[in-house]
């Protein structure tokens, strides 16, 4: 009686975020859920959080209350390219939109334009003079990752500069995989004259390892990440990066969510947010 008086007056939609490294203190769930609970506070609809193992997505719908009787949607903070767990939820008839993932499937999904802004860093680079990009690459487990890293090697690409091998390491969006990394590329005989970092995170980790090694940020070293971590503001130099709308993108999936459980929304719902470029001084001419 009290479930179906709550559901008839009520809606509760669920936030299903994948559990990753120092997760409560990550900015890209942070901003997630406050744009989430943003827009489920103007909409007065209740959020439940479902922290979810990232190795074991099987698991992922297992709770009791994936059932219409208790929920009336659900947002995915990411799903890991497992288009599958999303099915799963649309096989079960249950209001379902995607977030960080843009699907060519069938499927409501709200991402970042990431591929664009990774192009746009190059060229900007390239603008400056820079012919040594380097990149750290995000988690390829996720799409933004693929995505970012997708764009930097297009874009050198159709520039025509070539890009070694060993210009490309892999940060899995972590600290000490970024560090590891920025030390390899500082190390070789050619080192890069700028680093994209498809983090803000791992970004911040190259400014260390520069300094440490005494190479000279923008002056020997230019830096690019992406995020718009406030945490980038007070780093030994002011990085420079990609805003990307992360509370933006929570609140309208929470949003559009709604209208979807209400039937009132055009199927499928597809939107693509783009990143700004934030100029500060870790960047200067080769």
């Amino acid at each position: 009686m009290d479930v179906e008086r709550i559901k008839k007056n009520k809606k509760t939609f669920v936030l299903v975020v994948p559990r990753f490294e120092d997760i409560f203190n990550s900015f890209y769930a942070g901003e997630i859920i406050k744009g989430a609970s943003l827009g489920a506070s103007r909409l007065k609809v209740d959020i439940l959080m479902h922290i979810v193992d990232r190795s074991d997505h099987s698991s992922w719908l297992n709770s009791d209350f994936f059932d219409l009787k208790f929920i009336d949607g659900i947002v995915f903070a990411d799903i890991d390219n497992d288009i599958n767990v999303v099915k799963r939820s649309i096989r079960r008839g249950i209001p379902t939109i995607v977030l960080n993932n843009y699907l060519k499937q069938p499927i409501n999904c709200i991402a970042i334009d990431n591929y664009q802004a990774a192009v746009d860093a190059v060229e900007r680079l390239v603008k400056l003079g820079h012919e040594r990009i380097a990149t750290i690459a995000g988690e390829q487990m996720t799409q933004a990752g693929q995505t970012r890293l997708m764009g930097f090697c297009d874009a050198l690409e159709a520039i025509g500069l070539r890009l070694p091998k060993s210009y490309i390491v892999y940060g899995d969006f972590l600290r000490s995989a970024a560090r590891k990394g920025t030390e390899k590329l500082l190390a070789l005989k050619h080192p890069p004259s700028a680093i994209f970092a498809a983090s803000d995170v791992m970004a911040l980790e190259v400014l260390d390892a520069a300094r440490e090694k005494k190479v000279r940020v923008p002056q020997e070293l230019s830096v690019i990440g992406f995020d718009h971590n406030p945490l980038a503001m007070n780093s030994s130099v002011p990085l420079t990066t990609f805003s990307q709308p992360l509370a933006e993108m929570g609140r309208l999936g929470v949003e559009h969510l709604y209208k979807i459980s209400e039937g009132k929304e055009r199927l499928p719902f597809k939107l693509m947010l783009s990143a700004e470029y934030i100029e500060r001084d870790s960047v200067s001419k080769a």
